[in-house]
């Protein structure tokens, strides 16, 4: 039996054929004929050099194989095999692990999508997403376009930071993250691992047409990426990876209804959600709800864009909990308030439930889930599952 070893493939259903891998790659490991583009394995070395001029990431496929697929079955191929099972282990002199260093990425969003109850699955009607594009040893940099406050509070330091990627693409969808790495070693003397931040931008750019990135990123103290990124000025350089994320993303589909529910940066996601549909109905019913916490009206990112978007297209219950003088309010105290409109929306089977923010929230958002399924004669785990199989149902915390 031969040993199992990595292969590099390309994903025939997303390639468009523009061959910029082929002409990129040192080795003539690429090759094409008028149906496909193939990776000669025999000729393969790993060196990773086209893995970032790709526009559609349709070149950073991998498969363990006892033996590799020929060319001539590649040129047959009108999608990707699935991972075959193996019966012996994979040998680790046969070739760089490329997933390696996305190990820390994928662990972190394990860790994020927890609260959903179960595997995650994107919308039924999401656009397919381009996922680790770029990565630790091969980032993209993009210019610094803007940095912007967005809070009034002191305490709480929250900027929008605009990004340019000069022309190199950066496919990003609505509900994606991307990896900022600052620069710098940590206390072993490595160099440090990306810090994920959720884009705040629709997929067409922050300024439609333009393909430019948003972010929201709130300083905290220890934080080294949070405040290299708050410092920076227009005009900066800085190395990213990504995109990633193949779940938390929006629908297509224009009838479908978006309950969202997000405290502080978890707001990010959202935007982009909110920006996309008014891109595409303006005014209109926008069919979205937004439970939105934060500790004042001071420190919630987007108070006042927020505030100027019209009811019709997003209905905003905003709730505080820090007002000197008033009472502690919380997402899953408005939710509770507005139990009505949220029962309706659960029992639609065109409503997709986002949740974003602090993983401190989770207990109390699953608990006014809880009470209000009860309402209707429903047990919330069973709908939560149901509706997260269905690809309905999407948790990233932190």
């Amino acid at each position: 039996m031969n040993t199992p070893l990595k292969q590099h493939l390309i994903d025939p259903e997303i390639c468009i054929r523009c061959y910029t891998c082929e002409m990129t790659c040192p080795l003539g490991a690429i090759e094409h004929d008028d149906n496909n583009v193939v990776v000669n394995a025999e000729l393969c070395n790993f060196c990773m050099d086209c893995i970032p001029v790709c526009p559609t990431g349709s070149i950073d496929e991998w498969r363990v194989v006892e033996t590799p697929y020929t060319l001539e079955a590649q040129y047959q191929w009108e999608e990707l095999p699935d991972q075959e099972e193996l019966a012996s282990p994979v040998d680790p002199a046969a070739g760089p692990e490329p997933e390696q260093e996305q190990d820390p990425i994928a662990a972190l969003l394990a860790e994020a999508q927890k609260g959903a109850g179960g595997r995650a699955v994107a919308p039924m009607s999401a656009a397919k997403p381009t996922v680790n594009l770029y990565n630790l040893s091969h980032p993209v940099e993009a210019v610094v376009q803007g940095n912007y406050p967005l809070t009034q509070d002191p305490e709480h330091d929250v900027r929008h930071i605009i990004l340019d990627f000069q022309g190199r693409p950066f496919p990003v969808l609505e509900g994606q993250s991307l990896g900022i790495l600052a620069p710098g070693e940590d206390a072993q003397g490595k160099a440090h691992l990306p810090r994920l931040y959720s884009v705040s931008s629709p997929q067409d750019g922050e300024r439609p047409g333009y393909h430019n990135v948003s972010l929201t990123v709130k300083r905290e103290a220890q934080g080294v990426c949070s405040n290299y990124i708050c410092d920076l000025k227009p005009g900066d350089r800085v190395n990213v990876t990504g995109p990633f994320g193949a779940t938390f993303l929006m629908p297509v589909d224009h009838e479908a209804r978006l309950l969202m529910i997000c405290t502080g940066t978890g707001s990010a996601p959202m935007r982009a959600f909110t920006m996309a549909r008014q891109r595409r109905v303006g005014p209109k019913d926008g069919g979205m709800v937004m439970f939105f916490g934060a500790r004042t009206p001071e420190s919630l990112p987007y108070f006042g864009p927020l505030n100027k978007l019209p009811e019709t297209l997003l209905q905003k219950h905003l709730c505080y909990s820090r007002v000197e003088g008033g009472p502690r309010k919380y997402v899953q105290d408005r939710m509770l308030q507005a139990r009505d409109l949220v029962a309706g929306m659960l029992q639609d089977s065109h409503t997709h439930v986002y949740i974003c923010g602090l993983k401190e929230m989770e207990a109390g958002v699953e608990a006014a889930f809880a009470e209000i399924a009860q309402g209707f004669g429903a047990n919330w785990p069973d709908l939560r599952d149901t509706l997260r199989e269905a690809g309905r149902y999407h948790v990233e915390t932190y």
